[in-house]
């Protein structure tokens, strides 16, 4: 037999080989996973069950606020925040509705920020203080808010 022949089928041999091997790792982890999640499931605590109510997300963009800065500062500095509201289907029109409210109810949280607490706060921070902001208004209005959940789609502090 030939040097090339020898190189050819030790090569087909080796990966014949590797297949086989990868193959019968794949059955062996694809049925011992089933397994144990088999077994692991008495266990488990049962999930809470998923919200049945399907939801909307409604955009309000531009939300831009002049920062108070220190006197004498040469250029304005401000703040631009786009918000997403989750609202549940059914309410999807009423939130349409009040978004002027709701934007101005964002500007007048947001202006009281200088450019040192705005270029600090972070996302999480700011979102607290916008749905603070909607949950008072609309308690002291004693209505009820159209949405569930207000989240941050863009933050920019210049």
């Amino acid at each position: 037999m030939s040097f090339g022949k020898i190189v050819a089928a030790l090569l087909t041999v080796t990966v014949v080989a590797v297949g086989l091997g990868a193959g019968a790792t794949w059955w062996f982890m694809r049925d011992s996973s089933a397994t144990a999640t088999a077994e692991a499931a008495p266990e488990a605590e049962p999930e809470p069950e998923a919200d049945p109510r399907k939801y909307k997300y409604l955009n309000l963009e531009k939300v831009i606020v002049m920062l108070r800065g220190v006197e004498g500062e040469p250029a304005p500095h401000y703040l631009a925040v786009d918000l997403v509201f989750k609202t549940p289907e059914e309410l999807e029109k009423d939130t349409r509705e009040q978004l002027p409210l709701l934007k101005s109810i964002a500007v007048k949280a947001l202006s009281t920020l200088t450019m040192d607490a705005a270029s600090k706060i972070t996302v999480e921070e700011l979102t607290a203080t916008i749905i603070k902001a909607y949950a008072d208004t609309y308690t002291r209005d004693r209505a009820e808010q159209p949405f569930v959940d207000v989240m941050i789609g863009k933050f920019i502090v210049e």
